[in-house]
């Protein structure tokens, strides 16, 4: 069976989750993502509350339901965050939606909100890891979770102007009109039950702990801190001064030598380390080595086999996740499946089959139980929690588990298609994946965002992850598939 990531098709001689992969004209997995007013324009976010504003309005007026609808948003530090609010509450407003607003605030929050308190959806203005002139419209329904793919279908049928809903053809939706206009609520309270929330969660005191965060210059400058200094930590932190064009530069999880050597330097006895909008999680062990979504996924996991919470023994991971987990899960007795890349899907496998930890190497991390979606704060709580019951190190937490080298070339093809379905590059992986046996894997992935064909081995040594990757890699030039 082959697996389809988000970022393309690809297939390996492992059995993989069967994945059908939508990718809308403006809308990915993780929301509409684009250069700030160059693919992604003021305009375009305007369009956008104004069809959610009227959607979720018309769907409780069919329902005989006539009070406006409720949306609530969030938004990440950069400068364009605050464009885009502006013009999707004049959307949402001037089609007749109260729009709520928790200004400064994390991915997570927004779900956590939009769930607890019943909004019809929330919004998150967030480009996440990206750069500061990135921007993103994130969509999340009424249950906290990622906007499914015919509201979204609906939403982009708008923008295009060839909106058919409701049995008919829309050439304009209407605007509200006196009474009807929508308004705005100012919701930083609801922010603030999110943090206590968070609050809620500590099993334990953090007291005499030393913890350093990264907050990325993102969404949890003015949240994170707040949480664990109520657990009782003597909290430090690093990148807490956004100025609207320094989120996620050289800072946060994406860029975590910064808080690998402030641990060191100042006997940090943990560090975590989140992204723009606060959705993931690394961490630091008091060595300052880095723990990855892996580690994550291998510290928890263990921990809730060993209390018997772990139920149906399964821990849901992405194809990308290191082979060296799947090793120490086997060695654990733990389960494990396999998803596309893209938190996305992660959620959805713990859905349908009653998982309760599921994440991907990157530090989207998801406990079932106490959230829709990956929450970095929560997990970094989480992490916290096994370090006070165990009373163990980090770095002791993660021994059993060891990394596998990788070796990862991308390839520039004529036609990506052409080249994995050639029978000579499926040969060779088939070959690769017969050698390496239980020792090492295989990935061959599409880019879908550029025409590479991305060729991955995992292995017990770099030189074995070079010599076959050389070889399926040799085969797709020699085939002339590699572009001039």
């Amino acid at each position: 069976m082959s697996a389809v990531s988000r970022n393309g098709r690809c297939f390996s001689g492992e059995k993989q989750q069967d994945e059908v992969i939508k990718m809308g004209k403006y809308f990915g997995t993780d929301g509409f993502r684009g250069e700030a007013n160059e693919n992604l324009t003021a305009d375009h976010a305007y369009k956008v509350g104004r069809f959610l504003g009227w959607y979720y309005g018309e769907l409780k007026r069919r329902n005989g339901d006539d009070t406006p609808a409720r949306i609530i948003i969030g938004k990440d530090t950069r400068r364009s965050s605050y464009m885009f609010e502006y013009t999707l509450v004049g959307g949402l407003v001037a089609s007749g939606a109260d729009a709520y607003l928790l200004h400064v605030t994390t991915t997570p929050s927004v779900a956590y909100v939009a769930r607890v308190d019943e909004f019809d959806c929330g919004i998150m203005i967030s480009a996440s890891h990206n750069p500061y002139f990135d921007n993103g419209i994130k969509l999340i329904n009424g249950n906290g979770e990622k906007m499914d793919e015919e509201t979204i279908s609906l939403v982009e049928a708008y923008l295009d102007g060839s909106l058919e809903v409701f049995g008919q053809k829309w050439e304009e939706i209407p605007f509200a009109k006196k009474e009807k206009i929508g308004c705005t609520v100012d919701y930083v309270s609801g922010r603030n039950r999110y943090i206590g929330y968070l609050i809620s969660l500590g099993v334990y005191s953090f007291r005499g702990v030393k913890v350093a965060l990264d907050c990325a210059n993102g969404s949890s400058w003015n949240i994170a801190k707040a949480v664990f200094d109520a657990l009782g930590a003597k909290t430090y932190v690093i990148n807490a001064q956004p100025d609207g064009t320094n989120i996620n530069n050289n800072a946060g999880s994406t860029h975590i030598e910064g808080l690998q050597k402030y641990v060191v330097d100042n006997g940090m006895d943990v560090g975590f380390a989140y992204d723009g909008d606060a959705d993931r999680c690394l961490c630091v062990d008091e060595k300052g080595n880095v723990i990855t979504g892996d580690h994550i996924l291998y510290i928890y996991g263990k921990y809730m086999k060993e209390r018997g919470k772990l139920l149906t023994n399964t821990v849901v991971t992405t194809v990308m996740s290191n082979f060296g987990l799947y090793k120490a899960f086997d060695e654990l007795g733990i389960g494990y499946a396999k998803t596309a890349v893209g938190d996305k899907y992660v959620y959805e496998y713990m859905m349908k089959n009653g998982c309760r930890i599921g994440g991907e190497q990157s530090g989207h991390i998801i406990f079932s139980k106490y959230a829709s979606t990956g929450d970095g704060i929560l997990t970094s709580l989480k992490i916290m929690e096994v370090m006070m019951a165990r009373k163990k190190k980090l770095s002791e937490l993660s021994e059993g588990f060891t990394v596998y080298p990788q070796v990862l070339t991308n390839v520039r093809v004529t036609d990506k298609k052409a080249a994995q379905d050639d029978a000579d590059v499926q040969a060779a992986v088939k070959k690769v994946t017969e050698e390496l046996g239980d020792t090492g894997r295989i990935l061959v992935r599409e880019s879908g965002t550029e025409p590479v064909v991305r060729v991955m081995v995992e292995a017990e040594s770099e030189e074995i992850c070079q010599k076959y990757v050389d070889m399926v890699v040799n085969v797709i030039k020699e085939n002339g598939y590699v572009a001039g």
